[in-house]
């Protein structure tokens, strides 16, 4: 006998219209979409919609709120860890999120290049990351000489490193392992700044892949991005 079965579940409604937003995006182009052809393609009214999403670049990235909450969690519940360890270990669960789907990230990282306000405000969605790490390096590290700038630079290392290791790979179509190429990115970072380093053992149990770095009190957060980024480059 049969078993008889209950009628599907649906999707989640943010679901629902991110995909058809994402569809919309690939099919006629970012600019040439309207939230009406949005909320036509859904089957849904206009204030579903922004009840979701204050904008069309959200619908973009429908992940990324969801993710720095588990970030922001991760970290208020790291104060044993070791700080630089903690703050790697909340990166990696960016790139999970991107790993889970690599067809969705990989067609998104293509939309995003053709679009420059869709990369403007993925910039804006990494700083927000970047914060969060800062804002909890600043706790860690309240007490310490320049823990401050120590928490600022530290931050920008980590997201130099994750996001030179995730490009590469969405570059690449998706190809390869891409927990392992930002494992290995993030492994100079520890060296650099982690506990190892501040007591003289960096690099012990690795070869040559230690990047040291001289950055002026005065200097901006993205010249030290960018140097980081420049040496990742190298490698």
């Amino acid at each position: 006998m049969t078993e008889a079965r209950g009628p599907a579940k649906k999707a989640p409604m943010r679901e629902v219209l991110a995909k058809a937003a994402f569809q919309l995006f690939l099919e006629r182009g970012f600019e040439q979409t309207t939230v009406d052809d949005i909320v036509a393609r859904a089957g849904v009214g206009r204030r579903s919609f922004f009840r979701y999403f204050p904008s069309k670049e959200d619908a973009v990235f429908p992940d990324h709120e969801s993710c720095l909450a588990d970030m922001t969690a991760f970290l208020e519940a790291a104060d044993d860890a070791e700080p630089v360890d903690a703050v790697c270990d909340a990166a990696r669960i960016v790139l999970r999120m991107y790993a889970t789907n690599p067809e969705f990230s990989v067609q998104r990282y293509r939309l995003t290049q053709e679009v420059p306000g869709l990369r403007t405000y993925e910039l804006s969605v990494v700083r927000r990351y970047e914060r969060t790490m800062a804002g909890y390096l600043r706790r860690r590290y309240a007490d310490a000489e320049d823990g401050s700038l120590r928490a600022e630079v530290i931050a920008a290392a980590v997201v130099a490193a994750h996001n030179n290791a995730l490009r590469s790979w969405l570059r690449s179509g998706g190809e390869g392992d891409a927990e392992a190429a930002v494992d290995h990115a993030l492994e100079l970072v520890r060296n650099g700044w982690g506990s190892a380093a501040a007591s003289g053992d960096a690099g012990a149990d690795v070869d040559d892949d230690v990047v040291v770095m001289v950055v002026s009190k005065r200097a901006p957060m993205w010249r030290v991005v960018q140097r980081v980024e420049s040496a990742l480059g190298q490698d």
